[in-house]
C-alpha cells in the first residue's frame, strides 16, 4: 500500500496558499467541535481549513490501514473487519461537512477545492479498495465465517465488506487494477465538471426579465411579487425577473397567459447544459456512460446497469424494464386522455394550436379548475411554511413521540437556515435537525437530505446521535407574505423530512450497515411519509391562512382530496421517461461515440412516449445520474410501490397513527433496515409481500 507521497500534500497546501498554522489545533477539524451537541462550528471553519483537513484525514486512514495490514496476528473480525470500519473519522467528519456546503452554500473557493480534493479521493478510495494484502485478510475472515463464532450482524458486516472490496475491483490483476485507478479518477473529474455545470445553468445562466405589466397576466399576485427585483443596485431593478429555479418556472408555467414567454421559459430549462458553449454536458456525459461501461466490464458485467442493480431488490435491469414498462401502458393512457381534454379547452378558447409540453401546467391548471373547481392559488394560501414544518414535526410526534424544539445557540452556514433539537418521546437527545428551505445561486436545484454526521458508536461504546439536513427550494417570503408553498413543495417537505427521520432513527453498531438499505428501497421512508402530508387529520393541523389563521374549509378539503390523483399520469410518465433514458444510458455495453441527442431521441422512441411529455430529466443536465443514482433513478417508482402498501397497512388499520405499525416501521425499515435484506426487513413489518394495487388507486392509474 504507497501512502501519498509528502510532496503531493505539500503541493496542495501552498495551491491553496494555505499556512504551517492550519495544521495546528487553530483548524476546527483537528479537535472536536466546542459547540452545543458537538454540532459543525459553521462560525468557525473557514475554506482554507477544508485542504488541511481532507490531507491529515487521509493520512490519518491510511495509517489505520496499514496497522490493520502489519498486523501480524491471525486476521478476526476485531482486529480487521470492526477496524476498517471505526477507520477514518476526520476523513469522514470534514467530507460530510465539506460536501454538504458545496451542494447547499457553494462559491468559488469551494468549487476549487473540490476540483483538486475529488481526484485525491477517488485515489484514497482506491488504495483502500485495491489493498491486496487487505483483502486477504478480509477474505479469510470472509471465508471462516461460519465457523469464527460471529453473530448475525457480524457476519452480514463482513459479507458486506468481502462484497464491497471484490466489487470494487479486488480480484483484478494489478494491470486491471491500474486501470481501474485510471477509470475512477477520470469519471471523479467528468462528474464534478457536469454539475458545476448544471449548478451554473441552472441558478445564474438564464434569466427572463420582464418589463411590461402585461407579460405578468394570470400570474397570481404573489408570484409577481416574488419576482420583482428590488435592490436598487440592480441592473434589473424594478423589473419582473423569473428563473429555471422550481418556485419561480413552475408558476409561470401554470398561469401565465403569454404563451411564447412560456415556452421562452420552458425552453431555457430543457435546453440547459445543450447550448454547445462552456457550460454544455454532452461530451462530459458520454465520457462518463462509457467509462462506467468500461469499467463494469472490467469487473465482471456486461453493462454498469447490471453492475449497479445487481445488488439492489430488483436484482437485475430486465426486472426493472419491465416494471417500468407494466405501468407506463396505464400511465401514458390516463396522461392521454388529459391531453384530449386540455386540447378541448384549448379549441373552446378559439386557440389555434396544439398543445405542447410549455402548455402542460397551464392547461393542466385550468382542467383541474374545471374538473374540481380548485386551483393552486386556493390552496397556497393555507400552506404556511412554518405551519407545514410544524405539521411534519406534529405527525413525527404521533407516530414516533419524537418532539422538535428550535435551537438559538448554535451556528448555522446561512442566515435562512434554521436549527432543531430532536427528542425521543422519553426524553433523550435523539440529533439535530438543520433545514435550509429557499434558492440561492449559491444551491444546486432540487430537494434533498443528508448528514452532517452519521450516527456512530464511540470507542467507549456510546451512541453519538446524529446531525441531518434537509435542503430545499421552496418559494421565498415576500415584503407581505410569509412563504407559502404549492401542494407540490408541501409534499417536497414531507419527503425529506421522512429521509431526515430516518437519519434520525438509525441504530447502528456497525457503520458499513447501519442504516444501509438498498438504493431501490431508500426512498421508501422518504415516500411513505408523503401520504401523511394529505390526510385530512393532518391538514387540519397545519393547513391554516396566512391572514386568518382560519383552518382548511371543509369544502375546500374535500376539493383538494379529490383533486390529489390530477396530473398523476402525466408526473408518472415523465418520471418512467427519465427512469427508462437512464437505464438505457447505462445499458451501453462498448465504449463508442454516440449522438447525445440522437441516442436520447431514439430512446425515448423505442417507450413511444408522447410527444406533448418530455423527460421528467434530460441527459443534459440529469444530474442525479451522476450524483448518486446511476441506473437507479426507477427507485423512486419502485420505492413508492412499498410505501403505497406500507400506508395503506395504517388506513387498513382504521387509525393512520397506529402506534403498533409504527413502532414497527420505525424498528424494521428506519432503525434497523440494513440488519438483512430489504424485502426481509419490509417483510417484518408488514407480514406480507408488497402489492401494486394501493400505488395505482393512489395515482388513479387502475
Amino acid at each position: 500500500m504507497k501512502k501519498l507521497p509528502i510532496i503531493i500534500m505539500m503541493s496542495i497546501l501552498v495551491m491553496f496558499g494555505c499556512k504551517q498554522k492550519e495544521q495546528k489545533s487553530s483548524n476546527p477539524f483537528f479537535s472536536e467541535f466546542n459547540t452545543p451537541f458537538n454540532v459543525p462550528a459553521f462560525d468557525k471553519i473557514d475554506t482554507s481549513h477544508y485542504v488541511p483537513a481532507f490531507v491529515k484525514g487521509i493520512a490519518d486512514q491510511q495509517a489505520e490501514i496499514d496497522a490493520i495490514v502489519n498486523n501480524t496476528n491471525a486476521p478476526t473480525f476485531d482486529n480487521t473487519i470492526y477496524a476498517l470500519d471505526k477507520s477514518g473519522v476526520l476523513l469522514r467528519t470534514v467530507s460530510r461537512i465539506f460536501f454538504s456546503l458545496n451542494s447547499a452554500n457553494t462559491n468559488p473557493a469551494m468549487q476549487a477545492i473540490a476540483q483538486k480534493v475529488s481526484p485525491l479521493l477517488t485515489k484514497h478510495g482506491d488504495n483502500i479498495s485495491l489493498n491486496e494484502k487487505l483483502f486477504l485478510k478480509i477474505k479469510t475472515i470472509y471465508e471462516n465465517r461460519e465457523s469464527s463464532n460471529l453473530d448475525a450482524l457480524q457476519k452480514r458486516v463482513v459479507e458486506k465488506y468481502y462484497s464491497d472490496f471484490v466489487r470494487n475491483g479486488a480480484n483484478l490483476n494489478e494491470a486491471d487494477k491500474e486501470k481501474l485507478r485510471e477509470i475512477n479518477q477520470k469519471l471523479s473529474t467528468y462528474a464534478l465538471n457536469f454539475l458545476e455545470n448544471h449548478l451554473a445553468e441552472t441558478s445564474s445562466n438564464f434569466r427572463m426579465v420582464l418589463d411590461k405589466k402585461e407579460d405578468l397576466e394570470g400570474l397570481p399576485q404573489g408570484v409577481i411579487d416574488a419576482a420583482l427585483d428590488t435592490v436598487k443596485k440592480s441592473a434589473t431593478y424594478g423589473k419582473w425577473v423569473f428563473n429555471l429555479q422550481k418556485p419561480s418556472m413552475i408558476p409561470f408555467l401554470q398561469y401565465a397567459k403569454n404563451r411564447n414567454l412560456r415556452e421562452k421559459i420552458y425552453r431555457g430549462y430543457y435546453m440547459r447544459c445543450n447550448n454547445n458553449d462552456k457550460f454544455d454536458n454532452k461530451e462530459n456525459l458520454l465520457n462518463i456512460a462509457n467509462l462506467r461501461s468500461e469499467r463494469s466490464k472490467l469487473l465482471g458485467y456486461k453493462t454498469y446497469a447490471e453492475y449497479s442493480i445487481s445488488v439492489n431488490m430488483a436484482q437485475t435491469p430486465e426486472k426493472v424494464y419491465d416494471f417500468l414498462y407494466k405501468l407506463m401502458e396505464p400511465a401514458q393512457k390516463v396522461a392521454l386522455r388529459d391531453r384530449d381534454e386540455m386540447q378541448k379547452i384549448i379549441d373552446r378558447e378559439g386557440g389555434k394550436f396544439k398543445l405542447d409540453t410549455w402548455d402542460w401546467w397551464y392547461y393542466a391548471e385550468k382542467l383541474r379548475k374545471e374538473k374540481y373547481n380548485l386551483d393552486e392559488s386556493e390552496i397556497k394560501p393555507y400552506f404556511v411554511l412554518s405551519n407545514v414544518r410544524d405539521g411534519m414535526f406534529y405527525v413525527a410526534k404521533k407516530l414516533y413521540g419524537l418532539t422538535f424544539t428550535k435551537l438559538t445557540n448554535v451556528p448555522v452556514y446561512h442566515p435562512d437556515v434554521e436549527a432543531f433539537e430532536v427528542k425521543e418521546a422519553d426524553g433523550s437527545h435523539a440529533g439535530v435537525l438543520y433545514l435550509d428551505y429557499f434558492p440561492r445561486d449559491s444551491k444546486q436545484a432540487g430537494a434533498w437530505c443528508g448528514n452532517f454526521r452519521d450516527q456512530y458508536y464511540d470507542e467507549n461504546g456510546k451512541r453519538v446521535p446524529p446531525v441531518v439536513t434537509i435542503v430545499t427550494n421552496v418559494t421565498k417570503p415576500t415584503a407581505d407574505t410569509p412563504a407559502l408553498l404549492t401542494w407540490d413543495e408541501v409534499n417536497t417537505l414531507f419527503h425529506e423530512f421522512g429521509h431526515a427521520l430516518h437519519g434520525l432513527s438509525i441504530d447502528g453498531k456497525y457503520n458499513r450497515i447501519a442504516g444501509n438499505i438498498p438504493s431501490d428501497m431508500i426512498e421508501l421512508p422518504s415516500q411513505v411519509d408523503e401520504n401523511w402530508a394529505g390526510a385530512p387529520e393532518v391538514l387540519n393541523v397545519y393547513a391554516k391562512h396566512y391572514k386568518t389563521g382560519e383552518i382548511i374549509p371543509k369544502e375546500l378539503l374535500e376539493k383538494l382530496q379529490k383533486s390529489l390523483t390530477f396530473n398523476q399520469a402525466f408526473e408518472t410518465v415523465e418520471y418512467i421517461a427519465a427512469s427508462v433514458l437512464d437505464l438505457d444510458w447505462h445499458s451501453i455495453q462498448e465504449s463508442k461515440k454516440i449522438d447525445v441527442l440522437d441516442f436520447e431521441k431514439k430512446s425515448m422512441e423505442r417507450i413511444h412516449l408522447m410527444k406533448e411529455i418530455i423527460p421528467r430529466y434530460r441527459s443534459t443536465y440529469f444530474a442525479h445520474i451522476i450524483d448518486g443514482y446511476a441506473a437507479g433513478y426507477y427507485v423512486y417508482l419502485w420505492a413508492a410501490v412499498l410505501d403505497s402498501d406500507a400506508y395503506q397497512a395504517f388506513v387498513d388499520s382504521g387509525d393512520i397513527f397506529n402506534k403498533d405499525l409504527a413502532n414497527k416501521f420505525r424498528k424494521y425499515v428506519l432503525t434497523e433496515g440494513g440488519n438483512d435484506e430489504g424485502m426481509v426487513q419490509y417483510n417484518k413489518f408488514r407480514g406480507q409481500e408488497p402489492s401494486l394495487i394501493p400505488l395505482l388507486k393512489k395515482r388513479g392509474l387502475e
